[in-house]
């Protein structure tokens, strides 16, 4: 019986792990959107406001929430996918002004980050 409840377990832990896949997370280089970019219009038709904390990925939906660490100071910040980047970008990630702030990389320009994926729409 001790031998089943532990079989039991196990196959429960592994449903709950696989629950968040590998795919959810994203490892790769962030950069930010430059000043010249305030004011215009996103893939999605927003107005791009580099106070606000949105960003542009390759494929993720817009409106999906994401948690964006900087793994050089584990700084976080939580932004809205909201613009495209293009297919041939080697970013992982394209984040407004103040999202780069809350991540303290302005000075550096690009930083190593993972991404991890809080709510999809």
């Amino acid at each position: 019986m001790k031998k089943w409840n532990t079989v039991y377990y196990l196959v429960v832990a592994w449903v709950a792990f696989s629950a968040f896949s590998i795919s959810e997370l994203q490892k790769g280089i962030a950069s930010y959107y430059g000043k010249s970019f305030e004011g215009r219009r996103t893939s999605s038709g927003e107005i791009l406001r580099n106070d606000s904390l949105t960003a542009a990925h390759k494929t993720l939906k817009f409106g999906t929430l994401v948690k964006v660490t900087n793994t050089k100071n584990d700084s976080i910040v939580i932004v809205r996918i909201n613009d495209r980047l293009p297919k041939s970008s080697t970013r992982v990630i394209d984040l407004t002004i103040g999202a780069a702030k809350k991540l303290n990389f302005i000075r550096a320009g690009l930083t190593p980050v993972t991404l991890e994926i809080i709510e999809k729409k």
